[in-house]
C-alpha cells in the first residue's frame, strides 16, 4: 500500500476492510527516510506539558507527507494528553498547522473542543526549544468499604451496581438514548432512576461513584457526547452539575466522585488483574480508554482515544461528530460492528438503534460459522495493530478489554486475532504486554463496579 509517497507493507489486513493502513506502520515507513529533528509539545492545565521528539524529511518532494505525519502526531497528542497550546520547533510546519487547527480549519472541532474544555484560547506556536515535560499523576479509587453505588453512563445504555464491601449484590443495564435527547431532564430522570434502583438493594448508601463519557473537572461536566443535543443554555444550567444534583437530591450529603469513563475503565482493569501499569479499553457506544500507571495512579491525561487516528488510509471512515477520518471510534465501538456488517453480507434493520443493531449481530454469533464472525476477526486485526500503536505512547504492561462489543464469543475472537497480529507483526511489543478479557459479567458491568470504589468515605 502507498500513501503520500510512503510505501507501507502490511502482512495482516482486516478481512472486511482491505484498505486499512495501520498508522504505526505508516509512521515507521515514514521515519525510515526522515533525518531532520523535530520536537512537539502540548500544554494543558496547571502547566502540565507532554513532549514528543521525532524527525521529518524537510524536503520539497516530501512536504505533504511531512505535514500529514506531524498533523497526525499533534492530533494524537491533543486527544491522548489534552491541551490548549501546541509547540513546534519547525516554523513552516507550525504555520501550516496553525491554519489547520483554527476557526474554519480542517480540525476546527479539535480547536474548539480543547478551548472549551480547558477554558483557554487554543494556540499553535513556534519555539526554538519546547518546554520541559511535566505531569501531575494522582491516586484513584479502590475504596471498597461500606454500601456503595457505581453508575456507568453510556451512550446506548446505563449500568448501575450496588456494591457492599467490595462485592456487587445487584447490577442492572437499561437502554436509553441520551445522545439524541435535547431535554436535560430526560438525562437527570434516568440517572436518578438508576441510583434509586441500586439503593433498593442495600440497607443504606454510603457513597456514589459515577463513570461517564466526557471530560469532568471537580465532578462537573465540561464536555460530553451524552449531552450532544442539549442546547448550550440548558447545558450550562442543568448539565454541568447534573451528577452532583442527582446524587445530592436523592441521598443528601453523601461522598461522591465523577470520573471520565476511560479512567474508570483503567481502574476496572487494574482491580480485575490486581496489577498496575494497565490500559483499559471499553468498547461500547464509543471507545473509552484510561491508563493507570506503574504506581497505580491516573495521569491527568485526556485519554480520549476515540479521536486518536489509527488508520492512515485516505478512504478511512469519517466520524460524524468530529468530522475526522481514521479515528478509533469507528474501529473499537458498536459503530465498527455496524459499519462492517454489510461487507459480511449482513443486513441490519435501519429502524433499530445502534445498540439494538449490535445485539442483532451478537445474536447471529450464537451460531457457529456465522458470517458475523468475519466482523469480529476484522476488529481483532484493527486492535492488534492499534495496541502496538498505543504501546508506543503509554508503555503499558497490561491491557484489559471491556464493553458490550467484547461481550460473548465475539470478544474471544477479537482477543485471539489481536494477539495473533501482535505476535506476527510486532513481536518485540507482543512479548512485553498481556492482553486479557475479564470474566463475562465484568466485561459488561466492570466499570460500574469500579466506579463504586471512586469516593473516599471519611
Amino acid at each position: 500500500m502507498q500513501h503520500l509517497g510512503i510505501q507501507v507493507n502490511v502482512k495482516n489486513v482486516p478481512e472486511l476492510d482491505r484498505g486499512f493502513i495501520p498508522l504505526l506502520q505508516f509512521d515507521r515507513a515514514f521515519l525510515a527516510g526522515a533525518k531532520q529533528p523535530l520536537d512537539i509539545a502540548v500544554e494543558r492545565s496547571g502547566g502540565q506539558v507532554a513532549v514528543f521528539r521525532t524527525k521529518i524529511h524537510a524536503t520539497a518532494d516530501m512536504a505533504q507527507a511531512d505535514l500529514y505525519y506531524v498533523e497526525r502526531i499533534v492530533k494524537t497528542m491533543l486527544w491522548l494528553y489534552g491541551g490548549f497550546k501546541v509547540y513546534l520547533t519547525d516554523r513552516a510546519l507550525c504555520e501550516k498547522l496553525r491554519g489547520i487547527y483554527a476557526k474554519g480549519g480542517e480540525q476546527f472541532f479539535d480547536f474548539d473542543y480543547m478551548a472549551n474544555v480547558f477554558e483557554h484560547p487554543f494556540e499553535v506556536v513556534h519555539c526554538e526549544a519546547v518546554p520541559q515535560e511535566k505531569g501531575d499523576p494522582k491516586a484513584i479509587g479502590r475504596h471498597l468499604e461500606g454500601c456503595r453505588i457505581g453508575f456507568d453512563a453510556g451512550g446506548s445504555d446505563r449500568k448501575v451496581s450496588a456494591v457492599i464491601d467490595g462485592e456487587p449484590v445487584f447490577s442492572e443495564e437499561v437502554v436509553w438514548f441520551p445522545k439524541t435527547n435535547s431535554d436535560p431532564d430526560y438525562h437527570y430522570d434516568g440517572i436518578v432512576a438508576a441510583l434509586k434502583s441500586a439503593a433498593g438493594h442495600m440497607p443504606r448508601v454510603d457513597a456514589v461513584g459515577v463513570s461517564s463519557a466526557g471530560v469532568y473537572i471537580n465532578n462537573r461536566t465540561m464536555n460530553a457526547s451524552l449531552f450532544l443535543q442539549v442546547p448550550k443554555a440548558d447545558f450550562d444550567a442543568k448539565v454541568k452539575d447534573i451528577y452532583i444534583r442527582a446524587i445530592t437530591d436523592t441521598f443528601g450529603d453523601v461522598p461522591y466522585a465523577v470520573c471520565n469513563d476511560g479512567d474508570v475503565s483503567a481502574l476496572a482493569g487494574a482491580m480485575n488483574l490486581g496489577e498496575n501499569n494497565v490500559l483499559g479499553i471499553a468498547m461500547g457506544t464509543s471507545e473509552a480508554v484510561g491508563y493507570v500507571d506503574s504506581e497505580g495512579r491516573i495521569t491527568g491525561w485526556l485519554n480520549e482515544l476515540a479521536f486518536v487516528p489509527v488508520d492512515a488510509s485516505p478512504a478511512a471512515m469519517r466520524d460524524e461528530w468530529s468530522g475526522d477520518i481514521g479515528c478509533g471510534v469507528k474501529y473499537f465501538s458498536q459503530d465498527a460492528v455496524i459499519k462492517l456488517a454489510p461487507a459480511a453480507g449482513i443486513t441490519l434493520d435501519e429502524n433499530l438503534s445502534p445498540a439494538e443493531k449490535l445485539k442483532a449481530v451478537q445474536k447471529l454469533m450464537e451460531t457457529e460459522g456465522s458470517p458475523a464472525e468475519a466482523i469480529y476477526r476484522s476488529i481483532g486485526v484493527y486492535l492488534g495493530h492499534s495496541l502496538a500503536l498505543y504501546h508506543t505512547w503509554y508503555g503499558f504492561r497490561h491491557v484489559l478489554l471491556l464493553g458490550r462489543v467484547m461481550s460473548g464469543r465475539g470478544g474471544d475472537i477479537i482477543l485471539a486475532e489481536a494477539k495473533r497480529v501482535l505476535a506476527d507483526e510486532y513481536p518485540e511489543i507482543a512479548g512485553q504486554i498481556n492482553v486479557a478479557l475479564p470474566d463475562e459479567k465484568s466485561r459488561r458491568v466492570g466499570q460500574s463496579v469500579a466506579a463504586a470504589s471512586l469516593p473516599e468515605v471519611k
